[in-house]
């Protein structure tokens, strides 16, 4: 297979999908490596961006996804009929965050960061698919684990963890400060970029 049905073949298979692939499952379907298809995904991503088409192609670990242009987003939602899903509430963000950067981490862990009771937000976060269980901390009472989600890298915009901005050593009082100072950047990426089109319901 040549460089051009190779990336024939992902492009057709990422559209069907719909949902993210693992380069190693394309590589086995395609009859080549996990390295060749990453590289395939960064040309057709490349592609699309110069062509100012309606979709683009993601990188989401070693995964790849095909998703709508967002600037296309106001237009798809009018032509669907789709509402106009709410941003995300402080109380979300903030334990957002938290996981972002702290994971793998567990409810109390959560609460400790923000000393406040976050269980309903854990619950609202995991259930919109931007969080999930990871496994359970080896401790009494064996308490879940819990990690972000490739849907919160596409959300976010980034491919990795490793893209998300570096959180300063966090010590004693000055935690909660430095936190929030990353939930404020965080939301300025949202409004900016208007990444969240997949989301969670404000809290009251």
């Amino acid at each position: 297979m040549d460089k051009i049905e190779l990336k024939n073949a992902v492009e057709a298979i990422l559209f069907a999908s719909g949902d993210p692939v693992s380069a190693e499952r394309l590589a086995l379907v395609l009859d080549t490596d996990a390295e060749t298809i990453l590289d395939v995904g960064a040309e057709l991503a490349e592609e699309y961006e110069a062509g100012s088409r309606g979709i683009r192609l993601v990188r989401l670990n070693d995964s790849l996804q095909l998703h709508s242009a967002p600037e296309h987003a106001e237009a798809i939602t009018r032509a669907l009929e789709q509402r106009r899903a709410p941003k995300l509430s402080q109380t979300s963000l903030e334990v957002l965050a938290i996981v972002a950067y702290f994971q793998p981490v567990t409810r109390a862990y959560i609460e400790q960061m923000r000393g406040l009771d976050s269980s309903y937000t854990v619950g609202v976060l995991t259930e919109r698919g931007m969080i999930e269980p990871c496994g359970h901390l080896e401790s009494v009472g064996r308490p879940t684990l819990y990690k972000t989600t490739d849907l919160f890298l596409r959300t976010m915009g980034i491919s990795s963890l490793e893209e998300l901005p570096p959180l300063p050593e966090l010590a004693g009082s000055d935690a909660a400060r430095e936190l929030q100072q990353k939930v404020e950047a965080l939301k300025a990426a949202e409004d900016d970029q208007q990444i969240m089109a997949e989301v969670i319901s404000a809290e009251p």
